[in-house]
């Protein structure tokens, strides 16, 4: 099973940086949705994969589980179904439909949550779903993205790649939802320059910065919870976009050619904002972002 994983890990990272036209900074862009499944999250999945089966936490008689706003879940169950495993995905009604299909097609089941916890979101009660069938079951084993160390650990190679590509990054802005992208990001970069900031970037109504409660309906970015990784010195800064803000930012990267995701888009409607906010720490900046998926899954709510 580890050597299936391994292949599946060859497919995964050396993803392109690529420069946008921006007059005030020198804007890049790290496109993550040439990853296996698509998505960043296919390095946190396969490295979480791996080290549950070194430590035999994982064998052929195992039943992986998640709770997922759909790119977790995905690459979850292509690596599954490769390793010749079972894989269930808790999801919710804010999965744009194109990614339920897709699930139900690779999923050993998907259960999708449609009652809203007390901060209106749903990802509380995915996780009590959870933790349920997990307790109830001595083979269920939880890749736990919230808390899962290996999550972070995941994208060391990820902070590398934007390091050899980018010489003298002034910033980095990461989309936060699990928060393992940036906790990972941030670790690794801290330790080799501590002058690189790190921005976080949220959605309104998540529960990460903020305590202002009001449904969120765009997948990957936000969360119903405090991150279980993140402590104050892994950033800089954070920014809270509404989602027309978001739309706005995916809609501006599309007229420069890149059909990107719901994250993608707050994260480039963030540097936009952030730049108008505090133009004399931008200016003539080296500044990355990455982007965390493509636009496909995204056609029937963002750019509908």
């Amino acid at each position: 099973m580890i050597t299936k994983n391994l292949q599946l890990k060859t497919l995964i990272g050396n993803t392109p940086i690529i420069k946008l036209e921006k007059d005030e900074f020198n804007l890049y862009i790290k496109l993550e949705q040439y990853n296996l499944s698509g998505s960043v999250k296919d390095r946190a999945v396969n490295h979480i994969l791996e080290k549950g089966i070194l430590e035999n936490k994982i064998n052929s008689d195992t039943v992986i589980i998640e709770s997922s706003s759909g790119n977790f879940a995905y690459s979850a169950a292509l690596h599954c179904k490769y390793l010749g495993i079972k894989f269930i995905a808790v999801v919710d009604l804010n999965i744009n439909t194109i990614m339920y299909e897709k699930l139900k097609s690779l999923c050993h089941d998907v259960i999708q949550i449609t009652e809203k916890d007390e901060t209106g979101g749903y990802l509380l009660n995915r996780i009590k779903i959870v933790k349920s069938l997990v307790s109830q079951n001595e083979n269920y084993f939880w890749t736990n993205q919230y808390a899962n160390v290996n999550n972070y650990l995941a994208y060391s190679e990820l902070t590398n790649e934007i390091i050899e590509s980018v010489k003298d990054v002034d910033y980095i802005f990461v989309a936060v939802s699990t928060t393992g992208t940036i906790k990972g990001v941030s670790t690794i970069i801290k330790a080799i320059n501590k002058n690189i900031k790190i921005i976080a970037v949220d959605i309104r109504g998540s529960m990460i910065f903020s305590t202002e409660k009001c449904s969120r309906n765009i997948p990957g970015i936000g969360a119903s919870k405090e991150s279980d990784f993140l402590e104050l010195g892994d950033i800089d800064d954070f920014i809270i976009l509404d989602e027309k803000e978001i739309i706005e930012g995916c809609q501006s990267l599309l007229a420069k050619g890149f059909f990107l995701g719901g994250s993608s888009g707050a994260c480039y409607q963030a540097v936009i904002k952030y730049n108008e906010q505090y133009p004399e720490k931008l200016s003539n900046k080296n500044i990355v972002f990455i982007s965390p998926d493509g636009g496909g899954v995204y056609v029937n709510n963002i750019y509908k």
